[in-house]
């Protein structure tokens, strides 16, 4: 009897012991990780926040939904550009709504505060979106902030060279948005312009969402070669149809999204204008290689041609490519967010993978190290204008190819930082 009963409690301990280890297992099968995610919904950058967010749903959606072993749940934060609204975007979704780890945000500033954000919460991890100051990573960055898209200066690498070298530009004037992104942009231009020996004149800011560029127009100097433009969003269309408008002659040259295709497919009454202008940017929307064709076709396939932009850009590859970052580093270390997420934070740390326009990695700042490109707005044979790439350049650093004791020396960018009258 004793016997008995000693065996049907093994039994019972056997089924209990048993029944563990399926729950454990389902458990974990069934664990869920937050991601949330932060873009410009709202303001006059509405237009990219949408663009951005399929970026980022085709990465999860490649991956299944899951990562780590673990499903995955992208929670939506909203801004408008402005710091502090990414910011009370950022706290509701790592405060409130408990987020394991944030992407974004898109804009320069944006990414300026989130980076002083990021300081207060060691335990998470915070991946870029688009957006690209210089000084997010540069300068006194978060351990646990990651950017695999470049800064507004990488994405500049080669067009200063090749306006004075093929386009013959000695003199320019510049306009741009008066916040951080832009003064990178100028800042990556003048670089390589400067030191060639041209000379920019002129520097134009005007705010985010201006209507009115009538006066910057009327002020724009008849002894010049061009005209560089770093603007955003709803801004060129605005200015490129005024300076039509208003007589603009003067030859463009673009920042990285200046003429992109959300510009572009407006077909206003500047096409004549753009033509000829050449830009540079970390995508060549043109290009033939079998990495970018893949991509664009996947993009294609996964969205209806009226819920998208005519085809693969830079604000759909910058956030499939950050967000991708983080599932391969789930995935490497089977989903642990123990010990304040620092296996995961060591994995993005090393991480390198190849992306649809080539390799990607970080330096000792977690800042990427990846491929710029040099294109052309031209006609197009089927009829209308698009880009035409002209040059590829490889592994462009943030410090631009120098020594990184030697570039800090140039301090932070600003409106009046660099210089070159």
């Amino acid at each position: 009897m004793v016997k008995r009963r000693s065996l049907r409690r093994i039994g019972l301990l056997t089924v209990s012991v048993f029944a563990a280890a399926i729950w454990s297992v389902n458990a974990q099968a069934a664990c869920t990780i937050k991601v949330g995610f932060i873009s410009t919904f709202e303001g006059a950058f509405a237009v990219l926040g949408p663009e951005s967010f399929r970026g980022a749903e085709l990465a999860v959606n490649e991956f299944g939904g899951k990562a780590g072993g673990c499903d995955i749940e992208l929670i939506k934060g909203s801004s408008d550009a402005r710091p502090d609204v990414a910011i009370a975007a950022a706290r509701k979704l790592v405060e409130n709504d408990n987020v394991d780890i944030l992407v974004g945000p898109l804009s320069g500033s944006e990414g300026l505060a989130m980076k002083e954000y990021a300081k207060t919460q060691p335990n998470k991890t915070f991946v870029n979106g688009i957006s690209a100051a210089q000084d997010t990573t540069l300068r006194e960055p978060a351990d646990n902030f990651f950017r695999f898209s470049g800064d507004g200066a990488q994405w500049q690498a080669g067009l200063g060279t090749y306006a004075y070298d093929v386009k013959g530009y000695r003199r320019v004037v510049t306009l741009g948005e008066d916040y951080s992104y832009p003064y990178t942009q100028v800042f990556g231009f003048m670089h390589e312009f400067c030191g060639k020996g041209g000379k920019v004149v002129k520097k134009f800011w005007t705010p985010i969402g201006a209507k009115d560029y009538s006066s910057v127009i009327a002020a724009i100097p008849d002894d010049i070669d061009a005209v560089y433009v770093a603007l955003c969003g709803a801004d060129p269309v605005n200015f490129l149809t005024q300076y039509v408008e208003f007589g603009g002659d003067k030859p463009l040259i673009g920042g990285s999204c200046t003429v992109g295709p959300d510009v572009l497919q407006v077909k206003g009454r500047f096409e004549d204008a753009v033509v000829g202008t050449v830009f540079a940017g970390p995508v060549a929307e043109d290009s033939n290689e079998p990495a970018w064709v893949a991509f664009n076709d996947q993009y294609k396939a996964a969205y209806a041609a009226d819920q998208r932009w005519p085809g693969a850009n830079m604000f759909l590859k910058a956030h499939y490519v950050n967000m991708k970052a983080v599932l391969l580093a789930l995935d490497q270390v089977n989903g642990d967010l123990s010990n304040g997420q620092a296996a995961l934070k060591d994995a993005l740390s090393n991480m390198a993978f190849d992306t649809p326009t080539g390799p990607v990695s970080l330096d000792e700042n977690r800042q990427a190290i990846l491929s710029n490109y040099v294109s052309e707005i031209v006609r197009l044979d089927g009829g209308g204008i698009g880009p035409s790439m002209l040059q590829a350049i490889p592994a462009v650093t943030q410090t631009l190819g120098m020594d990184r004791a030697e570039f800090m020396k140039f301090g932070p960018v600003s409106r009046t930082n660099p210089s070159c009258p």
